[in-house]
């Protein structure tokens, strides 16, 4: 297939605030196309017969025709194609890693130019006024009726939960939603920092589903302040976990319990949740270093650097064991982190942290690597360079290096069956678990993943929940 020559050859490129006045502030970094931008992109889809970015795109949405829908001037409509798997488009056109899924496989990616898709769902996105919150879930004219005796319970409020949340409110379902935090968005909301995802664009569709007759309860555990028996003995037909897996994991190296030593989990949440970047107009602290380091190589590690540096930092040092190349964040956040001057040490990793007289970290002892072979995930091995270790200063050292599931939840369900990383077994197709009736996606289950995937397991648990209590007639 060729481009037709009246066709814009090249990506159309994100507006985004200047780096240098970003630094400054919480605000969103890429600020959307225009109209215009947004036809100018979409008219270089080649509208392939056989897809290959619906096969690459984790719920299948029809990206063709939600492209070509919006050519043709109906904005409206479009975005219905995408809502038809996508229950949440504002938010995963500016989070999901769409350079290895839909775009990865693109047709004009072997140029190096695929079509924007992510940019365009947002746009559409964005850019869609609904009138009624229940056509926003339903995709039709009409709410349905809630029946009260369908009653179904998700367990955590992030993306898995609210898609699930959203497809059985849209079929009759009375669901509720228990979140043990006191705000409901989950990872949305207390992981992505402003810059990236603005909270008005998760709390749109959080206020669509109360509108759909969502009830959410926060500050309530799942494991503490109720257990599943509790809720079937409350009258709830089914429960689907989607607690996400939030423990972090840590150096375990000297002085990592020094004060100034943060998790990324907590950093971001006491940032993002606890607004402690607006203080004292909001009450939580945050310590604003001087000298910071960031530990880790993925998105967590590039959304703390460059909070860091929101929070007045004078250098931000992000320190990896591998090499540019193997970084595992989106090539697009990182981008961004150099735009606006953070630092990468790579061939790096920490040995231990020096302590100054108050307990606080003062530096830290950094081991130059090379690469070794490939381990089992395909990556090269980082080696040590015998006798090559440096120091480098740091007030503020920060760990994102992974996270692990919870066990306040799992520890105190036996029925649950885990695997051999501690995560929940489902049946793959129903998303099911050992314990009758128990669904469970995400985090819980795949470990780490994306926003998009946990949203495609929160959709089929519902679809296998929502045809059990009879709802998909």
């Amino acid at each position: 297939m060729q481009n037709s020559p009246d066709l814009p050859a090249g990506r159309m490129p994100m507006p985004a605030q200047d780096a240098a006045a970003r630094r400054g502030n919480f605000s969103e970094v890429a600020l959307g196309y225009t109209l215009e931008m947004a036809r100018a992109e979409a008219a270089r889809c080649l509208h392939c017969k056989r897809p290959r970015c619906v096969d690459g795109c984790p719920v299948n949405i029809d990206i063709p025709r939600f492209i070509a829908t919006f050519l043709a001037g109906d904005i409206e409509n479009a975005y219905r194609i995408i809502r038809t798997t996508n229950s949440l488009p504002a938010v995963c056109g500016r989070v999901c890693p769409q350079e290895v899924q839909c775009e990865g496989v693109c047709v004009l990616s072997a140029k190096g130019v695929p079509i924007a898709i992510g940019r365009l769902e947002r746009f559409i996105a964005d850019n869609f006024l609904h009138l009624d919150a229940c056509d926003l879930l339903r995709l039709g004219p009409a709410c349905p009726r809630i029946d009260p005796e369908l009653k179904v319970a998700c367990i955590g409020a992030g993306p898995a939960s609210l898609t699930a949340a959203g497809y059985l409110s849209s079929h009759g379902c009375k669901v509720t939603v228990f979140e043990g935090l006191h705000e409901v968005g989950g990872v949305l909301v207390y992981g992505i920092p402003e810059f990236r995802l603005p909270k008005a664009v998760v709390a749109k569709e959080v206020a669509a589903l109360k509108e759909q007759q969502v009830d959410f309860v926060t500050n309530y555990v799942g494991g503490k302040t109720f257990s599943l028996e509790d809720l079937f003995n409350q009258g709830y037909k089914a429960v689907f976990l989607g607690v996400g897996a939030g423990l972090p994991h840590f150096l375990d190296i000297p002085g990592e319990n020094a004060s100034g030593v943060f998790s990324a989990n907590e950093y971001l949440t006491r940032i993002n949740l606890g607004r402690a970047f607006a203080f004292p107009e909001y009450d939580t602290p945050v310590i604003r270093g001087k000298n910071v380091t960031v530990y880790g190589g993925g998105n967590v590690a590039m959304d703390a650097a460059r909070c860091a540096l929101r929070l007045g930092a004078e250098s931000v040092h992000v320190v990896y064991r591998r090499t540019a190349e193997e970084l595992p964040a989106r090539r697009e956040e990182i981008e961004h982190a150099v735009e606006e001057g953070v630092q990468f040490a790579f061939l790096n990793a920490p040995t231990s942290f020096n302590v100054d007289e108050c307990g606080r970290v003062a530096s830290v002892n950094i081991q130059r690597m090379r690469l070794g072979d490939p381990d089992a995930s395909g990556r090269p091995t980082p080696v040590v360079t015998p006798g090559d270790i440096y120091t480098l200063q740091t007030d503020l050292a920060i760990v994102a290096v992974g996270t692990r599931v919870n066990p306040v939840l799992l520890d105190s369900e036996p029925r649950l069956t885990l695997n051999r990383k501690g995560h929940i077994e489902t049946d793959p197709e129903t998303m099911e678990t050992s314990y009758p009736n128990v669904f469970a996606g995400g985090d819980i289950v795949t470990g780490s993943a994306t926003v998009i995937s946990a949203m495609g397991a929160g959709r089929r648990a519902a679809h296998t929940i929502a045809k059990r209590l009879g709802c998909l007639g």
